[in-house]
């Protein structure tokens, strides 16, 4: 176990090194010039100036030594300072991040807590008008598009009934949860909308393989009642691959939705990592993407270790450690 997971941190640290200088090496090639589109709007800024913000930014310097010299401050605990919000990196990411959890969190929360038992009775029935209705609500929600489903949440409960606010995060100087749930509702369930018919796809087709396995007939002829064969044996079993998605989709969790942060203004991680590629901020953009980075990387190891827990099998020593 020692040996496996210093060969994955040792794995992460490469991998965060590559997507450091590749986004580098990326946000360099995009046209525009921070400092010019810095100063775009001051007419009395001089050649003067333009060549002193550089200096200070290090963009007068060969691409090579910004990236070490970013590396180096990085590894200080220095992570830069943002030219697009003129504050620390830290002091504008951690606000935003906090807010994409508390939406994404909610919503994968609440999206499971639907998909799993709808999976398993369309599972448990198959080809029958139940599972046939599961299956068209579980289409519906995977082809319709976001945005527009974010939009029509939008016309039919803030617009027409006014039961909800149509965007923000808050009202202005509300600080408590229960002020704030308003505002989490339509996005929540916007989020949810959209991904329980994936979800509910994925645990029909594990739990209708797992039910025509051996072990659940062995346990059906020893007397053991339906609903313990189904939720102590076959979920537990058919909740491995769904492990693997829920794991890919942790680092949702960091990077933000990006389409229902904008539909519904609210302040997230992925709002943030779009203005700051839009606005050529390099140091927001460039930690912003390796947070999302390391937490899939985080997700996929704890995942390896819910399969050891769901599947006694599963070991870690034939993994090359």
């Amino acid at each position: 176990m020692t040996r496996f997971l210093a060969s994955r941190l040792l794995q992460a640290l490469v991998v965060l090194l590559l997507m450091s200088f590749v986004i580098t090496v990326l946000m360099t090639l995009m046209p525009g010039d921070p400092v010019d589109m810095m100063l775009a709007g001051n007419p009395r800024a001089t050649p003067a100036d333009v060549a002193r913000l550089k200096a200070l930014y290090g963009l007068d310097k060969p691409l090579l030594d910004r990236y070490w010299h970013w590396l180096q401050a990085t590894l200080m605990g220095d992570f830069g300072f943002s030219r697009l919000y003129a504050q620390p990196v830290l002091t504008i990411l951690l606000p935003r991040l906090g807010n994409t959890l508390l939406l994404l969190g909610a919503a994968m929360a609440l999206t499971l807590a639907v998909a799993l038992p709808l999976g398993v009775y369309a599972a448990r029935r198959p080809y029958g008008w139940a599972d046939n209705a599961i299956n068209l609500f579980c289409f519906a929600g995977i082809s319709v598009p976001a945005f527009w489903l974010a939009l029509l949440l939008i016309l039919l409960f803030a617009v027409e009934l006014q039961w909800l606010p149509a965007s923000g995060l808050g009202p202005v100087g509300g600080e408590g949860w229960w002020e704030r749930l308003p505002y989490l509702v339509l996005p929540v369930a916007s989020l949810t909308l959209a991904s329980i018919g994936g979800y509910t796809r994925y645990v029909r087709a594990a739990m209708m393989g797992e039910l025509r396995q051996d072990y659940v007939r062995t346990a059906r002829a020893k007397g053991l009642g339906e609903g313990r064969v189904v939720w102590r044996h076959a979920l537990r079993n058919a909740t491995i691959p769904i492990v693997t998605i829920v794991a890919l989709e942790f680092g949702a969790l960091f990077s933000g939705a990006l389409v229902t942060e904008t539909m519904f203004a609210w302040p997230g991680m992925g709002k943030l990592i779009y203005d700051s590629i839009m606005g050529n901020d390099l140091n927001v953009a460039l930690v912003a993407l390796l947070f999302a980075t390391l937490t899939t990387l985080a997700g996929n190891l704890l995942a390896d270790a819910a399969y050891a827990g769901l599947d006694p099998r599963i070991s870690f020593k034939g993994d090359g450690a």
